[in-house]
């Protein structure tokens, strides 16, 4: 027994030793770890130059720039589940309507005793539901702007030149954070809900008001039968059909009226408000063999217009510094676009210039901009939609 006992401790000792080994090299791998972390993170300091500028400084901790991108990342992320939660709210709001339209017609014209003023309530439960959702569409739309100016402004920054966000974005966010207001007005939301949905819902109503006076008990035989059976209560029924028609006229005018209003940012509208007037009429061009049929270099016709509509805006910028030559030489550098200088005298000051003219498209507008404040803060620059640019750097000259 005791020589059991003594070879038994030898054996137990061993093993808690090498339990304890084993402990101490994953200590030690783990502070190898944090240790080479942290000499990575000294290395890359020092290869940026020794040290690095904190984005944003809180009681003592500071963040680094890739720790602010992951943060805005996590931010973006947060804000589109956001926006699609309460866009789902939106589909629910008309889920009610239409299921509330259609029980409404399946009962009123199930039977013929079944009174048409049921149209009339349910025209009402859906103006309601029509404020409803308008209410809930402006704070979708409070959302997506948050997200909408992300990815304009920080994403979209980052694949083309200047390669750098605009300039206030930053506080356009923070101010819609720290004082959050609704950025489309009501007016607006309601005129879009109504295009996008009641509208035609409302329109479906007065149809089944129109046919179940027609139809129901028999069919009406005169204008004056259709009237008289449109009475309701105390009121005649020339007035209710007035009524009826006027209602339907001022939803129309609503919708006329807020067509305009272009603030919505969750609704599928450009970031750069210029428009290209004649490219998406026709095709870029076309060819017929000898069965008549029509072919084009890259595909069909439609597909030919729907490569036009996704491509960027393309832009003429006349450039007016007092250095031109410095001017140019810098757009060809930085921008990689040619300019041509075309020479003219200014009728104000009666000098001579050279007028610079540069094609670029609607996300280079910016750079060409910095550019230019650089070099001459009192330059003059016209932007002017261009129809089509063809050529190096646009559309190859021989796809036409």
């Amino acid at each position: 027994m005791d020589e059991e006992q003594q070879d038994a401790t030898p054996a137990g000792a061993g093993a808690e030793m090498g339990s304890a080994v084993h402990e101490g090299a994953i200590a030690g791998a783990a502070a190898g770890a944090a240790a080479g972390a942290e000499a990575g993170a000294r290395a890359a300091e020092a290869a940026a130059g020794g040290s690095y500028e904190p984005v944003w400084t809180f009681r003592g901790y500071k963040m680094r720039p890739s720790e602010f991108s992951t943060a805005m990342v996590h931010y973006y992320r947060a804000e589109i589940q956001r926006s699609n939660v309460w866009r789902s709210r939106l589909d629910t709001t008309t889920n009610w309507a239409v299921v509330t339209v259609a029980a409404s017609i399946t009962f009123v014209f199930a039977a013929p005793e079944n009174h048409w003023g049921v149209f009339l309530l349910v025209m009402l439960l859906t103006l309601l539901f029509l404020f409803i959702e308008a209410r809930r569409y402006r704070y979708y739309e409070l959302w997506s702007l948050r997200a909408r100016l992300m990815e304009t402004d920080f994403f979209a920054a980052m694949l083309v030149p200047p390669f750098a966000p605009h300039a206030d974005w930053d506080e356009t966010l923070a101010e819609s954070l720290l004082q959050p207001q609704f950025p489309i007005s009501r007016l607006e939301a309601v005129g879009r809900r109504l295009r996008n949905n009641y509208l035609s819902i409302f329109a479906i109503l007065t149809l089944g008001i129109l046919l179940k006076l027609y139809l129901h008990p028999f069919e009406a035989r005169t204008l004056e039968m259709f009237v008289e059976r449109a009475h309701l209560g105390p009121f005649h029924g020339g007035m209710v059909l007035a009524g009826l028609g006027v209602f339907m006229i001022v939803l129309l005018l609503i919708t006329l009226v807020s067509q305009g209003l272009h603030e919505a940012s969750g609704e599928v509208l450009p970031k750069y408000d210029i428009e290209d007037f004649l490219g998406d009429l026709w095709p870029l061009g076309n060819e017929s063999d000898d069965s008549g049929a029509t072919a084009t270099a890259g595909g069909s016709p439609w597909s030919r217009l729907s490569r036009r509509k996704r491509r960027r805006s393309q832009l003429l910028a006349l450039v007016v510094a007092a250095n031109p030559q410095r001017l140019a030489d810098r757009i060809i550098a930085e921008l990689h676009r040619g300019a041509t200088a075309l020479h003219g005298r200014g009728m104000f000051l009666k000098q001579e210039r050279d007028v610079l003219l540069v094609a670029l498209t609607v996300t280079e507008i910016e750079h060409l901009k910095a550019i230019v404040r650089e070099e001459d803060p009192h330059a003059f620059i016209t932007i002017i939609p261009a129809k089509e640019v063809v050529g190096q750097g646009f559309i190859p000259l021989e796809n036409h």
